[in-house]
């Protein structure tokens, strides 16, 4: 099976257009017809069904599209892997989220230092949307994200980090350190507003309850929602990485609520079409390990 056919099918999957394929690819539109006329052709049917300009994938199309993305991933990374030779460059370039430059990458820089010594490196603090855009024009190397779906980025899962409710030191709920949600229905709530997907699912279990919390301080920097709770303003949901020294000296407090048991902030690594696998695995291997795991109390 021609990979070529498989990238072009992949691609017009993402990006609902043959031309758009075509101008991604750098190839003509007629030539991305072919491609995937061919892989219908060895596939023995249609993967897509194109209504005036409208694409869809077929039954089968859908079915086959999982394994065409892993097959094209494993190939670009093998692809990658060869043409390096096993050459360490100078220099790596890293986005980060805020939330991650603030908390993670301390630790993480330091370990990839130790791993290479000779190596300079260039972080770049920004949003998931501008960090994706930065690498897929090369400006990086790898990221450290919340999300992401293109077909041209491999995304490695790196870390979960649980989000609680913390209160500070002498609230009445930290000598019990467990509580229902029900229970705060009437506390002066912090709110951390990131726009992720993992903060929406707090937002159910509030509009679930029959008297939601008093959301007075809603903000968009999650140190700013610390603070507020440390000056006693009320109390907050946090990530746990972001408060791991104040836990530690004894000023916030983790309240364990079961309704919200389970939520996290997921961080995924990525890289261009699997490149740079040295210093991925590098990262990866804290990432999964036990070094990063005791970060997270």
């Amino acid at each position: 099976m021609n990979i070529e056919n498989i990238e072009a099918f992949v691609y017009i999957n993402h990006y609902g257009s043959f031309n758009k394929a075509a101008d991604v690819l750098y190839i003509s539109q007629p030539t991305v017809t072919a491609r995937i006329h061919s892989l219908e052709r060895e596939l023995d049917c249609r993967v897509f069904d194109r209504v005036g300009k409208q694409i869809n994938l077929t039954d089968k199309g859908r079915q086959f599209l999982p394994y065409a993305q892993q097959i094209l991933q494993v190939y670009q990374s093998g692809k990658h892997q060869v043409q390096s030779k096993g050459l360490v460059p100078d220099e790596l370039r890293i986005g980060s989220t805020i939330s991650v430059s603030n908390y993670l990458m301390p630790q993480l820089l330091v370990h990839l230092k130790g791993a290479y010594p000779n190596l300079n490196i260039k972080l770049t603090t920004a949003p998931t949307e501008v960090l994706i855009d930065k690498l897929k024009a090369r400006d990086i190397d790898l990221a450290f994200i919340r999300k992401v779906v293109n077909p041209a980025i491999q995304a490695y899962p790196f870390c979960e980090d649980p989000i609680s409710l913390y209160v500070y030191e002498g609230h009445p709920l930290a000598q019990a350190r467990r509580a229902s949600i029900q229970d705060i229905r009437r506390e002066t709530l912090v709110f951390f507003e990131c726009g992720s997907l993992d903060w929406l699912r707090l937002h159910r279990v509030f509009e679930s309850m029959e008297q939601p919390p008093d959301i007075v301080y809603q903000v968009d920097n999650l140190e700013t929602a610390k603070k507020l709770v440390l000056r006693k303003a009320g109390i907050a949901f946090l990530p746990a990485l972001s408060v791991q020294e104040e836990v530690a000296a004894g000023i916030l407090t983790r309240v364990e609520i079961a309704e919200t048991e389970g939520i996290s902030l997921r961080t995924s690594l990525i890289s261009l079409n699997g490149e740079y696998a040295g210093f991925i695995q590098t990262l990866l291997e804290l990432g999964t390990g036990n070094q990063l795991n005791r970060l997270i109390v």
